[in-house]
């Protein structure tokens, strides 16, 4: 990663600082947990959900929304993200559950399943834009948190990195579909593969029926 200058490196960490003020405002907690998700829009493949527990004296510079990154950022930041964490953990839902118990459902139940997978047990969680219905744990919901909290853009990074992982392999199963590309999002031309294909194993039947028949 090319060095930053000086006045750069003091602006970033200034950002960071401000990114930091939930975190600092539940200081008094010893494990702060920032949740996001990954993939509720998309007309195939899993919903996935991150948990991220940072020390409180974590520097990770770029930190940010992933949407707001390029790939090859997010890609490096996955790597340093699970360096430093304290604990970090990934849910993942699949289409079928997508489709059984619907895409809100489904994103509590990946969120649910990452914070059960973290080594070290959460004592207030930061969610972006959500409240998780049955979790035992003080929860505060923070609209755009991606942008506003450091464990918010964490746990986004991992979900979104961790997604995009998934379905670059599913593109090697099912090649006609282009998932490496869009990544299950509806772009033109994965609604024409559709229409052209139907739909496959990993498709959303509930998303995609407006697109296709053949199903």
């Amino acid at each position: 990663m090319r060095k930053l200058s000086e006045e750069k490196l003091i602006a970033e960490r200034e950002r960071l600082e401000q990114m930091k003020a939930y975190e600092q405002a539940y200081a008094s907690y010893s494990a702060i947990c920032g949740i996001d998700e990954a993939g509720r829009g998309p007309l195939a493949g899993p919903v996935v959900a991150g948990a991220v527990i940072l020390p409180k004296d974590c520097e990770i510079l770029f930190l940010n929304d992933s949407k707001k990154l390029t790939e090859k950022r997010r890609e490096a930041l996955f790597v340093e993200i699970k360096e430093k964490a304290v604990a970090w953990s990934v849910g993942i839902v699949d289409a079928e559950a997508v489709d059984r118990i619907n895409i809100l459902q489904a994103t509590y139940e990946a969120m649910r399943k990452a914070i059960a997978g973290l080594s070290v047990s959460p004592n207030v969680l930061l969610n972006d834009a959500v409240e998780i219905p049955g979790v035992n744990i003080p929860q505060v919901k923070i609209i755009k948190g991606d942008a506003k909290s450091i464990s918010i853009a964490a746990a986004s990074i991992l979900a979104k990195v961790t997604r995009d992982h998934l379905m670059t392999e599913y593109d090697r199963q099912y090649p006609v579909y282009g998932f490496a590309r869009h990544k299950g999002y509806g772009t033109g031309a994965h609604i024409a593969a559709i229409q052209e294909f139907g739909g496959c194993p990993i498709h959303r039947r509930t998303f995609i029926r407006k697109f296709t028949d053949k199903l």
